[in-house]
């Protein structure tokens, strides 16, 4: 089995891991319904994107509903 050349140190080795900190999640107010939810996403209160209804939340709910009392 093949073995490193050198010896990679600590501080490499973070150096290297520096990116994969997490990031602080952005949240805004919805223009429809005034909830926080991430940018550029489809408000999972209300279904609506830029003042346009995206998805009808509340057939999804009823859709939801249904599948549950069947099983």
């Amino acid at each position: 089995m093949p073995e490193p050349k050198k010896h990679k140190t600590r501080g490499g080795s973070n150096r290297r891991r520096s990116h994969l900190a997490l990031k602080k999640l952005v949240l805004v107010s919805c223009g429809h319904c005034g909830k926080a939810r991430t940018p550029h996403r489809v408000c999972p209160n209300c279904g609506f994107y830029k003042n346009i209804e995206a998805v009808n939340v509340l057939e999804k709910e009823l859709k939801k509903k249904e599948k549950k009392n069947r099983s």
